[in-house]
Formats: structure tokens, C-alpha cells, sequence
């Protein structure tokens, strides 16, 4: 017996040392994201193929990415903010810092440098350069009217003097079929030549698979390395690389008439075999899969019946008599299909994933 604030009983951990095993497990396929970043690379034609690996690695871990696809031959690499940065700078590949360099961010800018910053304003230029900043790349707006100094901007001589690795600009529509992304690459080819920069890059993954007129010198992928498939072109070219897994806390019956979950949404049709699993909106499997989602043992679909809670969904498993208590089932992933089912994005699908699960590489 343990006496309460005291230590534990001899021979035992600590509560604050013990390893709780998950109840959620992450699956991550280390062979289909190298693959698919190859893929996407064979289609970046001459143009170099980084790789995005802002938000955590989407939410795979950013470190486990970047050290997969640095072995495959990746060396530039895309994050947010300067803490992402901070995060992987020990490995050290090349970093773009998407968000440019605050006031705050100047410190740590100038301590990394493997990291640049992607300046997107004139005062975020002016700082770089009263701070004695180095190599630096440039986000140009073309036409998204998020980050970015003017075309303008350019043609003044803001830009004169920096030591510009990548003049790059983000496509807006690159998954779709219009005009602008025409008039983006455009704008952005009529810049060559008028910095300093060494390269140019316009493409995401979208925009890779819109053709080599896109790529440029180097093109910035992100969700299709990680199974997303956002165009037809990349239909059978992208691999899933995600499969999230949970065990079963509770198998029961539901009778016939009997409802399950919040505003008792389904009905049983008839007596029921059903499987409660850890698993809910807060670990990112979002209430758009109720009556919608489905799990799978093999090749044998269970769906999701009733609501997706917090933390719980139910399955029917009436056709696996042997699933119970403590097994586990692997959840229907794929990006492109997820998103069709739930009413999500891939985006919001992929890095919504909380962080309950235990990631395993395989």
C-alpha cells in the first residue's frame, strides 16, 4: 500500500515514470512517403522537389519526416514559424520559415543559419536587413493576396542588395481549373531575372500536377506527400501514408428498436453486435463521420452508427463475432475519401489529429 504523497510501494515506478500504452495508435508508412515524394519530384520535371513539413509534419511529426525524406534525397524543407524551425534545426537540412521574421523571431533568425526566413513585407526586409540578416528567400504576391510584397515592390528595388536564395509565390487555385493560375505563373516568370534570387518556385502539390510550365526551379509540396490527392492527375500516383488504429473498450448488444449515441440518431434496425472504440472528435475523427465513417478488420468494413463523441464512436460489428474487448480495428483513411465522407478537408483531416495517438512508424 502507498501512503498518499508518499512513495511507491518498493520495487515500483513512480506513477510520473510509468509508460501508459495508448489506446489510439497512428500508422504511419514510411515506405509510401518516401514514394511519394519521389513521385512527386519525377513530376517536378528539372525543377528541385522540397517538401512542406509546417504543422508538425502536418501531424506526423515533423522530425520523423524530415529524416526520411533527407535519406531519400530532399533537402529543402518548408515550416511556419520560427519555433517549428527551432524543432528540426539540429538535423540540419536547409529551412524556409514561411512566416518571414518578426521582431521576436530576430534572435533566433540570426542563431540558425540553416534557417532563412521567407520575407513577405517591406518592414519584415527592412528588419532582416538593420539586423545584418544573411541568405533570405522572398514571397511575392501574384494574385493570392495573403503573404507577400507587391510585383511593385520588386520593380521599385525594395529587393536590391538581398541575398536571395528563392523568389517564390503560392498559387490560389491550383486544384482547380482557372484562368489565374495561368496569370500567377505569368506574373511570377516576369520576375526572373530581376533580383538576385537564385531560384524561382510557384508550385504546391496541386500546382505540380498542373505541368513543368508550373515548377519552375523548385517546387514546395505538402498534403499530396502525405496521402492527399487533391486532382485527378495524382489519382493513382499518391500513396496513403496514414492509418489510424483504435482497440475496442466495450462489445455489446443493442436490441432492435434500441438507440446509440447522442440525439439518438440510429435506431437498430434489428439486434445489434456493437463495438464502443476510444476514439472521437478530439483525436480529429470529427463528428462529419456519424453514420458515415467506418472501421475494417481486413477487408471486412464496419461502419460508424450513431454520433461521433468526444472521445467514443460505435461500430457495428455484428459481422466479426470475434472482435471484443482490448482488439483492435483499423479506421477507413484514406484522405480523398475521408474528405468525402466526413465533409472536411484533407487538410483539416490530416493535421486535425490529436495528441492521444501513440505514432508508429512501419
Amino acid at each position: 500500500m502507498t501512503r498518499r504523497g508518499g512513495a511507491a510501494a518498493s520495487g515500483s515506478l513512480p506513477v510520473a515514470a510509468m509508460t501508459v500504452p495508448a489506446p489510439l495508435r497512428l500508422h504511419i508508412d514510411r515506405s509510401a512517403l518516401v514514394a511519394n515524394w519521389r513521385a512527386l519530384s519525377a513530376l517536378s520535371g528539372r525543377a528541385a522537389c522540397g517538401a512542406a513539413v509546417k504543422a508538425d509534419g502536418y501531424g506526423l511529426g515533423a522530425r520523423a519526416v524530415v529524416a526520411a525524406l533527407a535519406d531519400a534525397g530532399c533537402s529543402d524543407f518548408f515550416v511556419a514559424t520560427w519555433a517549428e524551425a527551432a524543432a528540426i534545426a539540429d538535423l540540419g537540412v536547409p529551412i524556409s520559415v514561411l512566416h518571414g521574421v518578426r521582431a521576436e523571431d530576430m534572435p533566433m533568425a540570426t542563431r540558425h543559419p540553416a534557417a532563412r526566413p521567407v520575407l513577405s513585407t517591406p518592414a519584415q526586409v527592412a528588419r532582416w536587413r538593420g539586423g545584418n540578416g544573411g541568405a533570405c528567400d522572398v514571397m511575392v504576391d501574384t494574385g493570392m493576396n495573403r503573404l507577400g510584397i507587391g510585383i511593385e515592390d520588386v520593380a521599385s528595388g525594395l529587393l536590391d542588395g538581398l541575398a536571395i536564395e528563392t523568389l517564390m509565390s503560392h498559387l490560389a487555385c491550383a486544384d482547380e481549373d482557372r484562368a489565374m493560375n495561368a496569370r500567377q505563373r505569368d506574373a511570377l516568370a516576369g520576375l526572373a531575372g530581376k533580383t538576385g534570387a537564385r531560384r524561382l518556385s510557384l508550385a504546391n502539390s496541386a500546382g505540380i500536377a498542373l505541368g513543368h510550365h508550373y515548377a519552375f526551379d523548385l517546387t514546395r509540396p505538402g498534403l499530396s506527400l502525405y496521402g492527399g490527392v487533391q486532382v485527378a492527375a495524382l489519382e493513382g500516383v499518391i500513396r496513403q501514408v496514414v492509418t489510424p488504429h483504435a482497440q475496442v473498450l466495450q462489445r455489446r448488444t443493442v436490441p432492435a428498436g434500441a438507440t446509440v449515441g447522442y440525439s439518438a440518431t440510429w435506431t437498430a434496425p434489428r439486434d445489434t453486435a456493437v463495438a464502443i472504440l476510444n476514439l472521437g472528435y478530439a483525436d480529429g475523427y470529427f463528428r462529419g463521420f456519424s453514420d458515415r465513417g467506418a472501421a475494417r478488420i481486413s477487408d471486412l468494413r464496419l461502419p460508424v452508427i450513431g454520433r461521433v463523441s468526444m472521445d467514443l464512436l460505435a461500430i457495428d460489428v455484428t459481422a466479426a463475432p470475434a472482435i471484443g474487448e482490448g482488439d483492435w480495428v483499423a479506421i477507413d483513411f484514406a484522405l480523398p475519401d475521408a474528405s468525402a465522407a466526413s465533409g472536411m478537408s484533407q487538410y483539416e483531416l490530416l493535421t486535425g489529429m490529436g495528441a492521444r495517438y501513440d505514432r508508429q512508424w512501419i
